[in-house]
């Protein structure tokens, strides 16, 4: 009889695991980053650390991950852009979340951090990070943004930037004494943005010499004709990349962070290469002008 009892009893109702987040937590403090991670363990996640974008980009390649937690700066300030950008394509359900040590974020800062789902200020109460990791994960990671190429953005706003750059030389009283109206004063530009475009769609090894710009050789005999000053001709291409500039920055939010800073190092290097042609042949058309004045006496 007891064994028929034993025979029916019912069986235990059991109930899958709860599966255990796992983080991806990065920072090149190794202080920092053994705290937290130690803390973030206790309170119950699978943390995996990283101490560089190098180590992170290649855990990202080989691991999955439901969130990542880095910080904004280690060294570079757009380090942790980078690995939210390598997080988002490889596994674009994951939380991303920047720990940053500035408590205020300017405009621009807070266009780059529209790439990460949340933005904190460290150092941070853990019991509000561990609150914010686990709402991040209940409501899961916002849907990656529509981001465009340098290159895309700057053609677009090609015609901007070079009315921005011309009320900057019409206010500037250097350029006073050399009166000339806006096709005079911006003809050059036109062929220069499509220079610099095809530069950054056909990027140049490391090292490699900017490519030869006719339009530049011949912006520097035009500006010596119409009586540039070698100051001048250096001062309009300095004011040319503060536009440039200006303009990435009202543009953030629609811009590829992950090749941001390798196009920005192109824009200086093909903007100075330019100035750089036009300024060699600027001075040997001086340098023909003294030769021809000098004939005379020589005779």
């Amino acid at each position: 009889m007891a064994a028929a009892e034993t025979q029916f009893q019912p069986v235990p109702h059991t109930h899958p695991p709860i599966p255990i987040p796992k983080i991806l937590l990065v920072d090149d403090d190794e202080s920092f980053r053994g705290l937290l991670g130690n803390l973030l363990k206790f309170k119950g996640f699978h943390v995996v650390e990283a101490a560089n974008v190098p180590s992170a980009l290649k855990l990202i390649g080989t691991q999955s991950f439901d969130a990542l937690l880095s910080d904004l700066h280690m060294p570079a300030a757009g380090d942790g852009l980078t690995v939210v950008s390598a997080m988002r394509h490889s596994h674009p359900g994951a939380v991303t979340i920047l720990l940053s040590a500035f408590p205020e974020l300017d405009v621009s800062a807070a266009a780059i951090v529209k790439q990460a789902d949340e933005v904190l200020v460290k150092p941070m109460r853990i019991e509000a990070l561990v609150g914010t990791i686990t709402e991040r994960l209940k409501l899961g990671a916002i849907p990656p943004r529509k981001v465009e190429s340098l290159a895309s953005v700057l053609e677009q706003t090609a015609q901007a930037t070079i009315e921005d750059w011309l009320q900057s030389v019409d206010r500037d009283p250097m350029f006073a004494v050399v009166p000339l109206d806006d096709d005079q004063r911006c003809t050059y530009l036109t062929q220069m943005f499509r220079d610099l475009i095809f530069r950054l769609r056909h990027p140049l090894p490391l090292g490699q010499r900017a490519l030869v710009s006719p339009a530049a050789v011949a912006h520097g005999l035009l500006r010596r004709q119409q009586g540039y000053t070698a100051a001048m001709l250096v001062e309009e291409s300095r004011m040319l990349q503060v536009s440039i500039f200006q303009t990435l920055q009202d543009n953030l939010h629609r811009l590829d962070f992950s090749r941001l800073l390798i196009g920005v190092m192109a824009v200086a290097d093909e903007v100075d290469s330019q100035l750089a042609q036009a300024m060699r042949s600027y001075l040997s058309d001086a340098g023909a002008e003294d030769e021809h004045h000098e004939l005379p006496g020589a005779a």
